[in-house]
């Protein structure tokens, strides 16, 4: 009876081993429904579309609007590249472009040399680390419009640093940055520097962090000091960190506008005008909006510019499976 029982018996499933997995998908058992295999994609579509509307929708409607003829209000009349040409003809475009020549090589590169000195200080094992790191990430917390109001207060010579040293006495001292047309720039890079150099310190503490200390043990027994062990050989290996960091800063300096709006509204006279506040002036407060569109279009063409190595970068960079 028993082997009759066991001949007619189906033999027992492998649980385990390379056959079974091999076999268990093209049994379809564990299949999910018609309906559960669709649900991320419905979940994510809204999303999807809203930013297909409203980011490259409106990128390209502003490339649209750059060659008609729009004067107070839009016109669809084609005319060209007749923009451009008023665009590349205006001084205050090149004033412009001029303030963002200055303005872009401070922001970034102070915010990365300031990030990268605090990161090797922290990463000296401090007392009150996580203190630290919480007050230089605070500024990465606030808002630009929040950040541009508390240092609008600081640099004004009626209400800031100058009236509280009148305050304490020194009647000579003079802290009025903001309101001189040849330093108005500089001051407004202090305070975007300020805000964007604890992103940058945590970017280079995780660098710094997923360094492995054999590193350092085998370098300071061969006699190498603790600052020419971060010069020549740490600071190499974080060039993907300063890669990413670099591609982050450059596209946000670029498009800076809430922070020259609450500071200084792109004076005194026309000192701290960047192109994008150039394009909203242009555009909400002139009327000009094919001018307006132009010169957004070549923000955004700077914007890829940027973003063009990264994504070579990654497209070479060989795939390990």
């Amino acid at each position: 009876m028993d082997s009759s029982v066991a001949a007619t018996r189906p033999p027992a499933r492998r649980t385990g081993g390379p056959e079974a997995a091999a076999t268990a998908p093209a049994s379809g058992a564990h299949a999910p429904p018609g309906g559960e295999r669709w649900l991320p994609q419905l979940l994510i579509s809204p999303a999807f579309l809203v930013s297909l509307l409203f980011f490259y929708g409106l990128a390209l409607w502003v490339v649209l609007v750059s060659f008609v003829d729009s004067e107070g209000f839009i016109q669809y009349k084609w005319v060209g590249l007749r923009q451009y040409q008023r665009l590349w003809a205006d001084e205050n475009w090149w004033l412009a472009l001029w303030n963002l020549l200055r303005y872009l090589p401070i922001v970034v590169g102070a915010s990365l040399v300031l990030g990268c000195v605090l990161a090797i200080l922290l990463d000296q094992k401090v007392r009150f680390e996580g203190g630290f790191r919480t007050l230089y990430l605070y500024p990465l917390a606030l808002s630009w419009i929040v950040s541009g109001t508390i240092w609008r207060w600081l640099l004004s010579p009626d209400l800031g640093v100058e009236a509280w040293l009148h305050g304490l006495g020194w009647q000579g001292a003079v802290f009025d940055w903001i309101v001189r047309p040849d330093r108005a720039i500089f001051a407004m890079s202090a305070v975007a520097v300020w805000h964007a150099t604890g992103f940058v310190m945590a970017m280079f503490i995780a660098g710094l962090r997923a360094v492995d200390d054999s590193v350092f043990k085998a370098a300071m027994i061969d006699g190498a000091s603790l600052p020419r062990i971060y010069w020549r050989i740490v600071l190499p290996t974080l060039r993907p960190t300063v890669f990413s960091a670099v591609l982050i800063l450059l596209p946000a300096a670029l498009k800076t506008f809430d922070l020259v709006v609450v500071l200084t509204q792109g004076g005194p006279g026309q000192a701290t005008v960047l192109p994008a506040f150039y394009m909203f002036d242009r555009f909400f407060r002139r009327d000009q909006m094919g001018l307006a569109a132009a010169s957004g279009s070549i923000i955004l063409m700077m914007s890829i510019a940027i973003a063009v190595p990264y994504i070579v970068r990654e497209l070479r960079r060989p795939r390990h499976d």
